[in-house]
């Protein structure tokens, strides 16, 4: 990964892992005994500039209010508007200019939402760093370390900017934020390899990344933008994001639509000028009202409502959408690609099993909650009948430094995260911390390093007897140990090769070994040197740690797979660890591990392939993540991208959703993402996914309720025009039909409960057009019903011997009530609506058709309307008669699901998930 070097007017890319820390020294003009002095860090800090990262670009009120008009349906309508009120029509305009209106507001408003509720601190360098200037130790802002500071480094801080570490005492650096490593990572200042991934570079501390445990001391080689925090921040800005599918859907479908409505109003015009008997004027007012017949105005008001009412709902569960179209595209999702620590993990280290010198304990409860217990061959046992069990608990807990903080469910530890592990299973084996530490107090202590790989603790208790505590890796300290400590309490020579085998097995399991040993020293001793430890331990038995997966997480990838949805993780942490969690995850194949290094060794055919087949991607950098996620989409695949780290903002980006963590998650994350996870909890996409299949299939209601209306107002016109007859409805009465009846009773299905076995059918395939053949199919038959409909109820409202006015207040009553009883059947696209759930309908139908029959009634009979609508009261048996049309409908169309029920057979019934959907792409 690039790095910097002074030059004179920037930093320049080198590698500086590779280096001896003297050569580090002599290119940056640093002293490691003095380090700069004030003048030369000055000019530096004015050569290179401040050392934090570049603000990311946002976009004023102003902008996000006029983005929300970036619609073509919208421009149409506008243009309707316009038209509208050149012609003098203001109702028509006012109308319109309202749809729209409301339709802008309600996006803004809820992305104003999202981004209030996402506003945190976004500098994710430390605030203060504590440098050597002209021999002194100063404490400086964050921003004013320049390259060739010497940073000196405690445990609690957070790295300032990248260094070549010089000198390190027992230093462990937290790098999950940058690499996905589970646990903290042993610093060493030996170079090593160029080739060297980046969680391997032991040599460097990375900027942003925090100091878990010990001491250190480094030289600044990169800061700000070039850091590799901000060398993700740039990639970032390269990645290109896409467009969801239904925006890309709907787009293609108002191009369509707007161009054979423009094709056939021109042609209609032409063809009753030169044919017709119309005037100009009469038949250019027939023509608009043919366009306003067929643009479903409504439309755009309803996705908007619709989605708005998923994001509502999904904020209930905890999830932050900061883009409406975001919660549908997730119903279209064919793939999720997760990281592992802190999505599918809870990034807390636990204890999952601890071996003996005869006996393997399986460890239950996760994170650093105190709750658990322990299992022998699958039986759970009291630690009170393995003392062995319990001597190794307190060992290991007396042997850290770790403290744990928390109530419930909600722990943190304060120290090293494998230690906290340690210090949880000591409460796990029904030991108390404060009373451990009071009986047992701490006389001296040998603290880790990574050359001498232990930790070594020395203890006195009030009854006259001393000992000593060894933690470390398991290979030292079996070189270290001479005895074993049977279960039954005796005193053994160690079994070396029993314990190579146990702690390979531990090892093949995912999990890091640690050993505990301990050793009886005279009362007297007070002091502990290295050669107290050297030899004669005894060998107490090994603790496999993980950082295990999320309980729910493993449900929520069980429904996934049963969605048809790949659950795919990628992560920066070992290949064993990684298959480890795959297989309790129960990813679907757990067998092939595909690592960073093969990664970079595929072209982009061959790692389109190779992403489609492997489910587990290790030691992976955010270019990896990246290129697996186009990869992923290059073979047709919609992919979801979840995260929390810094090194997974750039897949975020590109992924057709990225899912970022709202506890855990940093900002650039979180910056990056459309969905933010406010709980951090992996089971919420499944909810997710469930929500955004229900939207979906919502919209899809809605379009085919919407568009049989436009249909059959549009036919209506063009036969009259065609043969010269009277128009049955003005464009002013179809104005009120869409944007009153239609958009209010289509509102109602956008709180249609979830359809039967949403969660269990296949996402919807890419490619598939907006307009399926069962939509087109229902459009034009309901499109022709309702076509008679209005010509049928005006013809023989004529032949009753009503005047014009009369038989198009009866048309319109007409297909508003044929609109509500038609609302009843569309709700169950292929179940019977005559059931008694379907007949009662929901709350949200009830107060619709009530709020549409009083509008109804208001402008049938209040004599204001008859001056804007030119209505007329009706009599009660043409209400009566009108009624009877609609049931006819009703009944029709329920005769209609039958027949094409018999003749699809019951497993082509539609699929409300099989109508519309695209391959996103870049914008």
């Amino acid at each position: 990964m690039p790095r910097v070097e002074a030059g004179p007017e920037k930093q320049a890319p080198t590698t500086w892992h590779d280096r001896p820390q003297e050569e580090a020294l002599e290119t940056l003009g640093a002293s490691a005994e003095q380090g700069l002095v004030d003048p030369e860090a000055a000019a530096r800090l004015a050569r290179y500039g401040p050392n934090r990262l570049p603000e990311p670009k946002r976009q004023g009120p102003l902008v996000r209010f006029l983005r929300q008009f970036h619609n073509l349906l919208i421009y149409v309508l506008l243009a309707a508007a316009a038209t509208t009120a050149a012609l003098g029509h203001l109702v028509d305009t006012g109308v319109i200019v309202a749809v729209v209106f409301v339709n802008a507001v309600i996006g803004f408003i809820q992305e104003g939402k999202a981004e209030r509720a996402l506003a945190a601190i976004r500098d994710m360098l430390a605030p203060k760093a504590t440098v050597l200037r002209a021999g002194h130790r100063q404490t400086v802002s964050g921003d004013e370390v320049v390259p060739g500071d010497i940073v000196i480094l405690e445990a609690g801080d957070r790295v300032p900017a990248d260094l070549r570490l010089l000198d390190i005492r027992g230093l462990k650096i937290q790098e999950a934020v940058l690499t996905g490593e589970s646990v903290a990572v042993d610093k060493t200042t030996t170079p090593v390899v160029v080739e060297a991934p980046l969680g391997d570079r032991s040599c460097l501390a990375f900027s942003g990344t925090l100091v878990a445990a010990g001491q250190g001391r480094g030289v600044a080689v990169a800061t700000g933008a070039a850091t590799e925090l901000g060398q993700v921040s740039a990639l970032i800005a390269e990645v290109q994001s896409t467009t969801t599918p239904l925006i890309r859907q709907m787009a293609v479908f108002a191009k369509w639509l707007t161009l054979f409505i423009l094709a056939a109003s021109a042609a209609i015009l032409l063809f009753g000028l030169t044919l017709g008997d119309y005037g100009f004027s009469e038949l250019f007012m027939a023509v608009v009202g043919l366009s306003v017949a067929a643009i479903p105005e409504g439309l755009p008001a309803i996705l908007t409502v619709t989605l708005a009412i998923g994001v509502q709902g999904m904020a209930a569960r905890h999830a932050i959408v900061r883009r409406l179209p975001a919660i549908e595209a997730l119903g279209s999702v064919s793939v999720i690609c997760s990281d592992k620590t802190g999505t599918l993990t809870k990034n807390e280290m636990t204890v999952a099993s601890v071996a003996t010198a005869r006996q393997l304990f399986a460890v239950s409860g996760t994170g650093y909650a105190p709750h658990g217990g322990f299992a022998l061959d699958g039986h759970d046992i009291e630690v009170s009948g393995f003392p062995l069990l319990g001597g190794l608990a307190r060992a290991a807990f007396l042997c850290s430094e770790a403290e744990l903080t928390g109530q419930d469910d909600d722990w943190h530890v304060v120290g090293d995260p494998m230690e906290g592990a340690l210090v949880t299973l000591a409460h796990k084996a029904g030991l108390d911390p404060a009373v451990e530490r009071g009986a047992h107090p701490r006389t001296d202590a040998i603290p880790f390093d990574s050359q001498h790989r232990f930790m070594a603790s020395l203890h006195h208790d009030h009854s006259g007897q001393a000992a000593i505590y060894v933690k470390g890796a398991p290979e030292r300290l079996l070189e270290m140990c001479q005895w074993q400590h049977h279960d039954d309490g005796r005193m053994e020579p160690l079994d070396i090769d029993y314990w190579h085998r146990r702690a390979d097995a531990i090892a093949a399991e995912g999990q890091r070994v640690l050993a505990i040993a301990s050793k009886r020293t005279p009362w007297e001793h007070s002091a502990l040197r290295f050669d107290d430890v050297a030899d004669g331990l005894t060998l107490l038995g090994l603790v496999g740690l993980i950082d295990p997966p999320r309980e729910e997480a493993v449900a929520a990838v069980a429904d996934c797979r049963a969605a048809g949805i790949r659950v795919k993780m990628i992560t920066g942490d070992h290949a064993g660890t990684a298959q480890a969690i795959a297989r309790q995850l129960n990813l679907e194949n757990t067998r092939d591990v595909l690592q960073g290094a093969e990664i970079d060794g595929l072209d982009t055919e061959a790692l389109s392939r190779r992403a489609a087949e492997v489910d587990v991607f290790a030691r992976t950098s955010p270019e990896h993540k990246l290129r697996l996620v186009e990869a992923l989409q290059q073979g047709g695949a919609v992919v979801a991208m979840t995260g929390d780290g810094v090194n997974d903002a750039p897949a975020l980006k590109r992924a057709d959703i990225g899912i970022a963590m709202g506890r855990k998650g940093t900002e650039a994350a979180k910056e990056a993402a459309e969905i933010v996870l406010a709980d951090d909890n992996f089971a919420t996409i499944a909810a997710a996914v469930k929500a955004g299949r229900t939207v979906y299939d919502n919209l899809k209601k809605a379009i085919i309720f919407l568009l049989p209306v436009n249909g059959g107002e549009s036919l209506s016109l063009i036969i009259a025009i065609l043969f010269s007859l009277t128009l049955p409805i003005t464009p002013v009465q179809i104005l009120w039909i869409n944007m009153v009846s239609s958009v209010v009773l289509a509102m109602t299905l956008a709180f249609e409960a979830s359809e039967r076995g949403v969660m269990r059918r296949p996402p919807r395939a890419p490619g598939e057009p907006i307009l399926s053949a069962f939509v087109v199919w229902r459009v034009a038959f309901v499109s022709l019903l309702f076509c008679g409909g209005i010509f049928g109820k005006f013809a023989l409202a004529q032949a009753q011997g009503a005047s014009i006015e009369e038989a198009r207040t009866v048309a319109v009553n007409t297909l508003v009530v044929m609109e509500i009883f038609y609302l009843f059947s569309v709700r169950y696209l292929n179940d019977s609506s005559l059931t008694l759930r379907g007949v009662i309908g929901t709350k949200p139908v009830l107060i619709a058709i009530t709020a549409v029959t009083a509008l109804q009634f208001l402008f049938t009979y209040a004599p204001f309307m008859e001056a804007f609508f030119d209505t007329r009261p009706l009599s009660l048996l043409e209400g009566l008669q009108i009624v009877a049309v609609g049931v006819a409908v009703m009944l029709i169309l329920e005769l209609e699901k039958r027949l094409r029920q018999r003749l699809l057979g019951p497993g082509r019934k539609e699929n409300p998930q099989n109508s519309m959907t695209a391959r996103p792409h870049r914008s």
